[in-house]
Order: structure tokens, then C-alpha cells, then sequence
């Protein structure tokens, strides 16, 4: 199984966080995309869209299930990843690397202190 990276926060809905200053880069965790099986697409926000804590911000599909992705921080879109766009197969292979889904410019940085820690996580999602 693969590590949780120690240096990101973590969702109990599977996305995880790595904050810098008002940044927020998001995407989806090894096990998330592991329990899903093999992607082949994604649908992302508009760059400018807006988003609320909780809402739904991504779907993404895979040969299993179709899944949402919720916001973890509100906040406006300010980049997406358009290669996942392209190759979505490289979520399911670096999920918290180039398989990052969407950055955020956040609202409310406090929101960050809700979320669990690497260890945290990792005890809440094993099988």
C-alpha cells in the first residue's frame, strides 16, 4: 500500500490538501483512486468558478463507478489540470504527485484545521 504523504491534510471523503499560503492544491488519495480501479475520465471546473465547502467540484469515472469530488475549502478555481484532463490513467498512478485535480485560491484557511493528518487518514481507510 502506498504512504500518505505526511505534508498533506486529509478529507474523510478521500480528497487530500496541501495549503500554501492561500493556495490550496487538491486531488484525490491513493486510496480513493485505488477502491475506484482505473480511471478514464475526468470532468473539471472552469478556472473563475466558485465553490463552497462540501459542494461538488470534480466526477470522476472509472471502468467500476462514477464519483464526486467535493470542495474541501471554499474558494475560487484558479488552476486545473489539464493533463489529468488528457491522461487521467496518471491519477490512479501518482495520485498526490502530477494526479493533483484542481488549486484553489481558499476563502477561509481555518478550514484547513478540520482535516486529518496523514496517520489519521491512513487509520480511517483501511479496508
Amino acid at each position: 500500500m502506498q504512504e500518505n504523504p505526511e505534508y498533506l491534510k486529509y478529507t474523510e471523503s478521500h480528497e487530500w490538501v496541501s495549503l500554501d499560503g492561500n493556495i490550496a492544491t487538491v486531488g484525490i488519495t491513493h486510496h480513493a483512486q485505488a477502491q475506484m480501479g482505473d480511471l478514464v475520465y475526468i470532468e473539471l471546473p472552469e478556472v473563475g468558478d466558485v465553490f463552497d465547502q462540501g459542494e461538488e467540484i470534480v466526477v470522476v469515472e472509472s471502468v467500476k463507478t462514477a464519483s464526486d469530488v467535493y470542495c474541501p475549502m471554499s474558494g475560487k478555481i484558479i488552476e486545473v489540470n489539464k493533463e489529468a484532463l488528457e491522461t487521467p490513467e496518471m491519477i490512479n498512478e501518482q495520485p498526490y504527485a502530477e494526479g493533483w485535480l484542481v488549486k484553489i485560491e481558499v476563502e477561509k484557511p481555518e478550514q484547513l484545521d478540520d482535516f486529518m493528518n496523514a496517520e489519521e487518514y491512513t487509520e480511517t481507510s483501511q479496508d
